[in-house]
This record gives C-alpha cells, structure tokens and sequence, in this order.
C-alpha cells in the first residue's frame, strides 16, 4: 500500500475508514518493533539494560510494553554499527546525515537508498496536494551540504518538477528568479524567518514581487500566523513540514485544513481550548501518514514516534525528540468544529482562515489524523514561576510590522536589573542601519509586555503579583554583536540563550 502512486494513495486515504488505517498502522509499528528486538544488537542491549528480556517479550501489543528511547538514553551509549540491522553498517547507497546542532551537539544519521526513496516519495505526496498538480520550478534556499532537510528536500521535490538548490543567498535566489522570468509557478523553501529576510531584501531592491507566481514551504522550525501572514503578503500558499533529523524528515505536513484550524484557533479561543486543551500557545498542526508512522503521547504530553518501515538500516522505536504536543484522530477534529458551528469541509471561507489577500487555496481534506507540536518542552525561560516560551515572542514582534523589520533575530534569555533581581530578557540582533533609541526601547519593551499578558496566561498572573520582576529588558545589538555573535555560521537562529 505504502508505495502506491499519488492518485491511488490519496484515493486510498479518502475511502478507507480511518478506524481501519489506524489499526493497520499499529500493526505495521507492532511489527517493526519486533523487527528492531531481533535485529538490532544495541537495541536488545538497551531493553536489557532497562530490565526487559527481549526474548521473552511477545509481538501483539509490544509498544505498550517496550520503554521510550532518545538521544540521551539510546543514542549517546551505543555506537552506530550497534543501532544498526544485525550490527552491520552497509556501504551502497548510504548516506549520512548531519543534525543542525540546535539542542548543542550536531549527531549523525545513518540512511539506506529505500529509506531516503520513502522519504523523498512522502514529501512529493504532500507537496503535490498542497501546492497542486501543475509544474513547479523549486528554489530550494535550505542549507546544503550534511544537513538533512537541504539534500533530501531537493531530491523530493525534484519528483515534481524543476529543481534548483541555491540554499540561503537572497542574492542568488532573486537573480534566478529575474533569469527564469515570471511565467512560471515557483516554490522557495526555506527556514521560515530566512524567507521573511527574502522578502524584506527583494523589497528593498525593488524586486517586483507582484509579478510572480511564488509560494513558499518553510520547515525547520516552529513559524507564528503572524509570520505567515508576512508572507502570504507576497506567496500564494504558505505551508510547513514537520520531521526531526533524529527520525525523518517530511514525516507531517501542514494541508489546507490544518493551515485554517489553526488560524481559526488564533482567532477563537472557543476553538482553541475544544482541540488543544488549556496551553496558552498555538500549536503548529500538521497530518501525517498512519501507516508509515506510528505517533503516540506520553504522560508528559510529549510525542512519541515509531517509524513502522522495516527498511531502516537503523530503526527507531518509541522515539522521543521531546517535541510537546498531541494528536487528533480527523473524526475528533470533524465534531469538535461542528459544536463550534464550523463544517470542516468548507473552513477555507472562514474569514477567520483567509490571508491578507483574502481566501486562500482550498483542497478537499484529506481525513488523515493530526499531530500537534507547541515545540521543545525544555524550550522556555522561567521567572517567578512563569513559563515564557520563543513562540510567544514571535508572535509579539511579527505581529508588529515595523519591528519585525527592523529585526534579523530575537533571544530569549534570564536578564537581571540592577537590584540582581530575575527578570525576561529579551535580545533584538537589529538589522544594519536599524538603531533603536531609548524611546524606541521603551516603545518595544510596552509592546512586549502587552503581548505576554495577553498571550501567556503564567505571564499575566506573574506580573498582577511580581509587576516590576516581570517587566522585560529589551537588549539590542547589533548584528552579529552580543549574544548572537556565535551564530555566524549556523543553519538556525538560537532563541533560547545558552546558560552564561
């Protein structure tokens, strides 16, 4: 089934009962876990370690016995010939892939040539349906070289049309544009805030964006509606993939009708609490593919993956990228929209759901489960006893469009004023020739401190019993000055400052 071409697999998804792909994943995920028991000697070592005979377990229902894994428990204590099928590492056809490094330490990844077909598939499926069936020139702006997301996105998207991989120079990527000339449909990828800066620069040089048919796909990170919206200004379709280098990349993917949830849920708050529970952020929301990934929840509300393939040279197994977030099964999404008035069939003409050009593209949705990702769990700075997380800021500052170009990038961080008492800090890296003077600062620190309370409920309260510790410090730099002077060279922006 996993193979079939783009018609046959979305026509599979749309009349096979979701109760039924549900069951035939967990199948598939049961039997890979058997599979890695079996096959995989620092697997078997692991289970070992955590009091489980492997060989005294039994297939039927093994995922809700075997222990979680990650980077710390699994990863860091075996070698990659141990992770591998039968200890061996193979030579033909496989690559290894870097990660970024965003959590500290860059890690290695070991693929075959199946995997890496699989995956490139999965990405042409999704980027079919979301951007359509027509020819695309793709203008891949994600970093090259060992990272996974740059090479793999231009192999995938390469099954859809024309592909260029430039990677991130604004310079390079305008030129080819005015080269190709405007008659075609172009799709950019890259990091969300990169694409920003694109549009900013091309702007600014007097690019006639307007003339263009671009949409964008962006990844990598988490990206605020308030940053979609600056880009639907100038691209067609917005959409974003979810994946980890640790697992695969392209593993979900924003649809239209995950796209109108959650800007629906911006704006309703009755929508927000009915599907995502009381956290004060909006969530990425993406669907994904049962059959071929296996997606459950701990206690902590952490999603956990399996991949359910037996063509990994190095399986993962109850995989946890400690990404906080959840899942919604469609006929859960379908009625909890209902009790809200709204037909999840026709979100697309919500206003609430339209860009700042009016209505957006709709496809008929595809009734695939949801996964929802608020992003990192450890990924948040704490004072008196108040989470405050990156996501809250990007919404801040681009919901702010003269801020928001003024800005390369932000930084959360723990500050202290002059008494040594904690309070937010948050770091501007200010584009060249932007300076911010005392009343600018006290503007932004206003419009900051406005944004929190009404985003963040831990926040609000917070500052109603501690108003002075919770008033932020707004810190500009330079570009490339400061703290983020060490981010010369990395493929995504820190915006969670390292411990001093």
């Amino acid at each position: 089934m996993i193979g079939l071409r783009y018609g046959w697999l979305r026509s599979l998804f749309q009349a096979v009962p979701a109760s039924l792909l549900a069951v035939s994943g967990r199948l598939r995920a049961e039997r890979a876990a058997w599979h890695a028991v079996h096959r995989v000697p620092a697997y078997r070592a692991y289970l070992a370690s955590q009091g489980f005979d492997p060989d005294r377990l039994h297939p039927a229902g093994i995922l809700q016995t075997l222990p979680e894994t990650d980077k710390h428990s699994y990863i860091d204590p075996y070698s990659l010939p141990e992770r591998c099928v039968d200890g061996r590492l193979h030579f033909k056809g496989v690559t290894i892939d870097e990660s970024s490094g965003s959590t500290g330490t860059p890690y290695n990844w070991i693929r075959g040539a199946s995997e890496r077909r699989f995956a490139h598939r999965n990405i042409a499926f999704f980027a079919r349906y979301g951007y359509g069936e027509g020819n695309l020139v793709t203008l891949n702006a994600f970093s090259m070289g060992a990272w996974a997301t740059g090479f793999n996105m231009s192999l995938g998207l390469n099954r859809h049309g024309l592909v260029k991989s430039i990677g991130p120079d604004i310079g390079k990527i305008l030129s080819t544009l005015q080269f190709l000339g405007p008659r075609f449909h172009y799709l950019i990828c890259g990091y969300p805030p990169f694409l920003k800066h694109l549009l900013d620069e091309g702007e600014l040089a007097g690019f006639s964006w307007d003339g263009y048919r671009c949409s964008a796909l962006v990844g990598g990170e988490g990206m605020a509606e308030e940053l979609r919206d600056r880009l639907l200004e100038r691209f067609e379709l917005v959409y974003s993939g979810y994946g980890a280098t640790d697992l695969e990349i392209g593993m979900a993917a924003e649809s239209p009708v995950s796209v109108a949830i959650r800007r629906i849920a911006r704006a309703r708050p009755d929508v927000r609490d009915a599907l995502f529970g009381e956290d004060p952020r909006l969530p990425m929301v993406f669907q994904y593919n049962p059959l071929i990934h296996y997606l459950e929840t701990n206690v902590l509300g952490e999603v956990l993956c399996t991949v359910s393939r037996l063509d990994l040279m190095s399986p993962r197994i109850r995989y946890n990228v400690h990404d906080a977030g959840g899942l919604l099964p469609f006929g859960t999404v379908r009625r909890a929209l209902a009790s809200a008035g709204l037909d999840i069939r026709h979100l697309g003409a919500c206003p609430e759901a339209m860009g700042p050009r009016g209505e957006l593209l709709w496809s008929e949705p595809l009734p695939l489960p949801f996964v929802y990702v608020f992003g990192r769990r450890d990924a948040t700075v704490s004072v008196m006893g108040a989470n405050i997380y990156p996501e809250d800021l990007e919404s801040i500052i681009y919901g702010d469009p003269e801020l928001a170009g003024d800005l390369q990038s932000f930084m959360l961080m723990l500050a202290q004023d002059d008494a040594g008492t904690p309070r937010p800090g948050i770091a501007l890296e200010l584009l060249p020739g932007v300076d911010l003077d005392p009343a600018r600062v006290v503007h932004v620190t206003s419009l900051i401190r406005e944004g929190l309370r009404r985003l963040n409920l831990d926040y609000r309260e917070a500052y109603r019993e501690y108003p002075n510790a919770m008033e932020p410090v707004v810190m500009p730099h330079p570009l490339g000055s400061g703290p983020f002077a060490g981010d010369v060279g990395r493929i995504k922006p820190r915006r969670i400052a390292p411990p001093a």
